[in-house]
């Protein structure tokens, strides 16, 4: 137990081998790095895409390998041969179109199942799943593990909350030790373009209108930093179960949307689109993030200001004078 009562690096010795998926991912990008500069032995896998490659092999402490996850047998071979103590399975149907809706959720539950029974197999020791918000029943007016029901409408987390079913079934036929974290909604260093903060980040730099429709809404944003030590800390320690990873606060998108230009400089090109919340399903969405912050010693230590400046900084680097047009 650390002095706040939480069980980081519970289980760690010399012995410990980490196995991370989706490891050249935006947020399995910062899980790696905060692993290896523990002084573990971390072992990366992705498919080895040119995108997905790049600056990442060569990392200090991390061993990688290719594999596509998406077929049992192969995501079954990569964890007989890494043999880890420690699997976080990060790797998922992404992108910034149609993935919430994308039949392609449905193609990584085998192949997790499958990934799952070899590390029992080998003699694994903790597995970490990723779940996400969008389990739960987004009627609720604040998420809390095990109270909140999980009635997922979109594809994405009806496909996430069947994972997490049979996981934890398994984990228990298997005594195995296992936990899954909750992640919301996350920006930062490294998100696609077209997500939210980085779309109005990027419109702001090139001079151009930062939109966003539904303004009024409210979403849980969590820097991806946080997140990746939020997940660092589940995996290595022996918390049991679902445990919410967010921000704990809800600002509304067009808060956000202006917070991000605000920070590129240009708040003067903030459109709001003002379509009621009452238009929408889920006017709210927030997490309870009492028991990350009780049992695992974690909470974001970045305001909001903070993350934005960061990922603003990197947008800054990505684009340099991208399509001719003069950065803000």
């Amino acid at each position: 137990m650390t002095s706040d009562g939480s069980a980081f690096d519970s289980g760690i010795d010399s012995a410990t081998r980490i196995l991370v998926t989706g490891a050249g991912g935006f947020l399995g990008r910062p899980c790696c790095d905060l692993l290896a500069d523990r002084g573990l032995d971390v072992h990366a896998v992705g498919r080895g895409d040119a995108e997905e490659r790049q600056g990442n092999e060569t990392r200090p402490g991390v061993h990688w390998w290719r594999a596509d996850l998406r077929d049992p047998v192969a995501a079954a071979s990569v964890v007989r041969g890494v043999r880890p103590t420690h699997l976080l399975h990060l790797a998922w149907a992404t992108g910034a179109d149609g993935f919430r809706d994308s039949p392609e959720n449905y193609r990584w539950i085998g192949p997790g199942l499958e990934m799952l029974r070899a590390f029992a197999e080998v003699g694994g020791r903790r597995f970490v799943g990723v779940g996400t918000g969008a389990e739960y029943d987004w009627g609720a007016v604040t998420c809390v593990e095990g109270d909140t029901p999980l009635r997922p409408t979109l594809t994405y987390g009806l496909c996430k909350r069947t994972f997490f079913e049979l996981f934890e079934r398994f984990r228990g036929q298997a005594n195995l030790s296992g936990a899954w974290g909750r992640l919301f909604f996350l920006y930062g260093p490294g998100e696609e373009e077209r997500r939210l903060v980085s779309s109005a980040i990027v419109a702001a730099l090139r001079g151009e209108p930062a939109r966003c429709n539904y303004d009024r809404l409210r979403r849980d944003y969590l820097y991806v930093g946080d997140a990746a030590e939020g997940l660092v800390r589940l995996l290595l320690s022996d918390v049991q179960g679902p445990v919410n990873l967010a921000s704990g606060e809800a600002p509304s998108l067009g808060e956000l949307v202006t917070a991000a230009a605000a920070r590129a400089g240009r708040p003067d090109l903030v459109e709001l689109g003002g379509l009621p919340e009452v238009d929408h399903p889920a006017p709210t969405v927030v997490a309870d993030v009492t028991r990350a912050r009780r049992e695992l010693g974690w909470g974001p230590t970045r305001t909001l200001d903070e993350g934005l400046d960061e990922t603003v900084a990197w947008w800054r680097t990505q684009l340099g004078g991208a399509n001719g047009k003069e950065l803000s």
